[in-house]
């Protein structure tokens, strides 16, 4: 049986709960930052990070390389070039949002004089308007992994307050329309 580790409140975990949402797996919760979980991660993920997959002792690291194995697995239909592209979008300004909270977990002011703190605003902004464009354009029409991807990365960013999204019309249309899906409900990292 696939056992998917996680925490309910990663966006890149949600997003492969969602994915499997109509398959045979066990979700297995944990907290990562200490205790026996933190060991558990340890044996079983050299990354130290979740996402990670167990097919029956194949354990397989990051949400992209697990949608990957499971594409292959489950007989998914394979991403295009445009949606892999886009993936990569979410997956950037993803990124730059955890590292904003965990920077803000571990009491560091975000000071836009500095480098990193400027590099990562700018991506975070250039991405969530290119991503606006896209959902104008009806890139996330249909329910496939780059649209619930982009909804799991919206709901966390309204979940943890990281960024104001209330600026981007289209992608808060996105957003609201997918809010009540008995999947979306199902994996709410606010319950």
């Amino acid at each position: 049986m696939l056992k998917l580790y996680g925490s309910t409140t990663s966006p890149f975990v949600r997003r492969l709960r969602l994915l499997l949402v109509d398959h045979d797996h066990e979700f297995i919760n944990m907290q990562i930052f200490e205790g026996a979980d933190r060991e558990l991660l340890r044996s079983l993920n050299p990354t130290l990070k979740i996402p990670m997959l167990d097919d029956d002792g194949e354990v397989i690291f990051d949400s992209r390389v697990i949608f990957r194995y499971l594409s292959e697995k489950l007989g998914l239909t394979r991403l295009s070039w445009a949606q892999e592209n886009t993936l990569t979008l979410i997956d950037s300004v993803n990124d730059a949002l955890v590292q904003a909270l965990l920077m803000k977990r571990s009491d560091v002011v975000a000071d836009s004089a500095k480098l990193i703190f400027r590099l990562q605003q700018e991506r975070i902004e250039t991405v969530f308007a290119e991503l606006e464009k896209l959902a104008a354009d009806g890139e996330f029409d249909q329910w496939d992994y780059p649209a619930i991807c982009l909804y799991c990365l919206l709901d966390w960013v309204l979940f943890r307050e990281l960024h104001d999204v209330q600026t981007y019309p289209s992608l808060m249309a996105f957003h609201a329309k997918h809010a009540t899906k008995a999947e979306s409900l199902a994996t709410d990292p606010r319950e």
